[in-house]
């Protein structure tokens, strides 16, 4: 990550879009396994660990809140969804048609967390300018 304020939201939105990688991961998983006895979904949960991040910072403004954020504090890692909970007698809580929706909402969210770095990076080259 960069150290400077000017990258502060970049670095976030870095971190969003690693976390929207590694879910895609997942639900390929989850997708794959969808009919393996006893598997039970994997996910990630970086939206409640920028929640988190952003409180900390109190009453800031955004800006304010974006810029003291460490980069420890959006590591993320995948966890299993429901473990002891399954609808189905084999034990695997995989509902692929869900799996799907959440694949494409999930890809919708990478590309626009893309755009939004992209756009990022060209507000800094015109302000170099």
């Amino acid at each position: 990550m960069f150290s400077s304020s000017v990258f502060d939201y970049v670095n976030v939105l870095g971190k969003a879009a690693d976390a929207s990688w590694l879910r895609n991961e997942l639900i390929g998983n989850n997708i794959s396994n969808q009919s393996t006895p006893g598997y039970k979904r994997q996910d990630v949960n970086f939206e409640s660990a920028l929640k988190t991040a952003l409180q900390s910072s109190g009453y800031r403004s955004m800006d304010g809140k974006v810029a003291h954020i460490r980069a420890s504090q959006l590591e993320v890692s995948s966890y299993t969804d429901h473990g002891g909970f399954s609808y189905r007698l084999d034990g695997n809580n995989v509902d692929p048609e869900t799996e799907y929706v959440e694949l494409a909402a999930n890809q919708i969210r990478y590309q626009a967390l893309i755009d939004s770095i992209n756009q990022e990076f060209s507000n800094l080259k015109k302000a170099m300018k």
